[in-house]
């Protein structure tokens, strides 16, 4: 099983980006945000920002520069949903699995796009969505 859990953004600056979605939202920029992450919390999904060095902003609709994000999915089974996503044409990029089985591995789907599947340690599953450890909050 998999959930969608966070849409992440590249920029060159974390927490003035979150400040503006946190402007143009309404919604607080998330605890322990710093300049390498920061987030806002809408429900179960986080709108994330991940600081990215060289930053080359899209200029859309320029094909030249593309939109640039990516998707995270919590997997309560990571070699099943791996197996499931390979089958339906993704590509394993990279393989950022700690020796404990947790961390993430991002993929691309079919024309490239990237995403990954995340197995985050003390994460708990129920009916009506994640529980995340007080740490990752």
């Amino acid at each position: 099983m998999l959930r969608l859990t966070d849409f992440i953004i590249d920029c060159p600056d974390t927490m003035k980006l979150a400040a503006f979605y946190s402007e143009v939202t309404g919604r607080p920029v998330k605890e322990g945000s710093d300049e390498n992450w920061a987030g806002i919390q809408f429900g179960e999904i986080e709108l994330a920002f991940n600081r990215v060095e060289d930053y080359r902003a899209p200029q859309w609709p320029d094909d030249e520069h593309p939109k640039q994000f990516h998707l995270d999915f919590e997997v309560d089974d990571i070699e099943a949903e791996q197996s499931r996503v390979l089958g339906l044409g993704a590509t394993l990029k990279r393989d950022s699995m700690g020796p404990e089985g947790y961390g993430f591995r991002v993929y691309t789907a079919l024309v490239g796009h990237p995403f990954c599947l995340c197995h985050n340690k003390g994460v708990i599953w129920t009916d009506q969505g994640l529980i995340w450890p007080e740490s990752a909050e």
